[in-house]
């Protein structure tokens, strides 16, 4: 900070101290003007003291031009009228009209300060022109037209200037706040995408691995073969789940990190094998496929990927023994539906409210990609899941899904 930076900054914080010293210049320059008398020379007219004492009062009056700028100006330009009918010779009182004129100026509007400046003009060179003891025509009476103008015109000026200045420093924080709200929307956007997909990878695996292992503790002692293949399967589910969620983590790199996960998002492509894991886990489950030819972006592929294996995950925790499923994906026009139906008969009331984790990301995911979802109970038993997804999408964030 240069060193007029630092003097600027005090005259800020201490801005009575700083009228206080204009007042004072104010107060010489007139003192000192007043002694160039008509004819020219130095101490050729002392001011009268009744000339001193407007000077000192105009002066005075400019320490609160601040607080009361108006008032101020109406005293200055009251001391320069009396001045200008009574004194001789003149001194240059008007000095501190023209200040207080060009502050009012600076301080309020464009209408205002053209009112009072040709008010302010009118007044002291009319009574410059008829009381003062020059004729008319003088040169000084110009001179003070001129300089009440130029005052309210400069005063104008500035006030132009502060107030653009005050906008763009308004649009600049005004967008500064807006990124600000941006990045925070696509962290949030980001950690909640990350919240589902582990979710959905973690719920789906732990559960088949819970499966598993209650079937191998059952018939350990007297089907060891049966027991060790259940224990294959949980050795293979959690090596999926490993890898599934290496592969999550591994979209928290940052660009250029070493070992960045290559292999492709999961999609209906993996649906077969999706299936064949809970069959493997006991759960009897039936596919039926018309999208045949179906070339899906990768966030619908993805999200209809995650909506049946969210869908079987939960026939697998909560339809009892014995369920049966159907999972169902169909092109409709431009739409793709999947429906997941089982007969269960276990206990999903959390579930049917949609209290669950699981359902909540379904929704999000469908939601954020302009489809629509329901779920809840069979007539007949059992529970339904219901997903229409736009093959052709625009992707909404998680606030506006809400």
């Amino acid at each position: 900070m240069t060193t007029l930076d630092r003097a600027r900054c005090r005259l800020h914080a201490h801005p009575r101290a700083w009228d206080a010293a204009l007042a004072a210049g104010v107060l010489v320059c007139m003192v000192t003007g007043s002694f160039a008398g008509q004819n020219g020379g130095w101490a050729v007219h002392r001011p009268a003291p009744l000339s001193l004492a407007l000077m000192i009062c105009g002066a005075v009056a400019l320490v609160w031009r601040r607080r009361a700028p108006r008032t101020v100006l109406a005293l200055t330009a009251a001391a320069s009228v009396t001045e200008s009918v009574t004194a001789d010779p003149r001194t240059p009182v008007a000095m501190a009209a023209v200040v207080a004129l060009f502050t009012v100026a600076a301080s309020t509007d464009r209408t205002t300060t053209w009112r009072l400046g040709l008010a302010t003009m009118a007044v002291l060179t009319g009574a410059a022109m008829l009381g003062g003891p020059q004729p008319w025509y003088a040169q000084e009476n110009l001179a003070l037209f001129a300089w009440t103008g130029m005052a309210a015109a400069g005063g104008d000026a500035v006030r132009s200037r502060r107030a653009v200045v005050r906008a763009m420093r308004e649009r600049a924080e005004r967008a500064e706040r807006t990124r600000e709200e941006e990045a925070r929307r696509r962290v949030a956007e980001e950690r909640l995408r990350i919240a589902r997909e582990l979710h959905d990878v973690v719920a789906h695996h732990i559960a088949l691995v819970n499966v598993q292992a209650s079937v191998a503790s059952h018939v350990m002692d007297k089907r060891p073969d049966q027991a060790r293949a259940a224990l294959a399967h949980v050795r293979e589910a959690g090596r999926t789940a490993l890898d599934e969620l290496r592969a999550t983590v591994g979209l928290l790199r940052q660009v250029g990190d070493p070992e960045a996960p290559t292999e492709p998002a999961p999609g209906l492509h993996r649906l077969d094998d999706l299936v064949g894991t809970f069959r493997s886990a006991g759960l009897h489950v039936e596919i039926a496929r018309d999208d045949a030819g179906t070339v899906l972006p990768a966030s619908v592929d993805l999200a209809a990927f995650r909506i049946v294996q969210e869908a079987l995950t939960n026939v697998q925790k909560h339809a009892g023994t014995g369920a049966r499923a159907e999972v169902s994906v169909v092109r409709t026009g431009k739409d793709l539906e999947i429906t997941v139906l089982d007969d269960g008969n276990g206990h999903r009331t959390a579930s049917a409210r949609g209290g669950g984790h699981g359902l909540l990301g379904m929704r999000e995911r469908v939601t954020a990609l302009g489809g629509t979802l329901t779920t809840g109970p069979r007539p007949a038993g059992g529970f339904r899941v219901h997903a229409i997804l736009p093959v052709t999408t625009s992707t909404r964030v998680p606030g506006d899904a809400a």
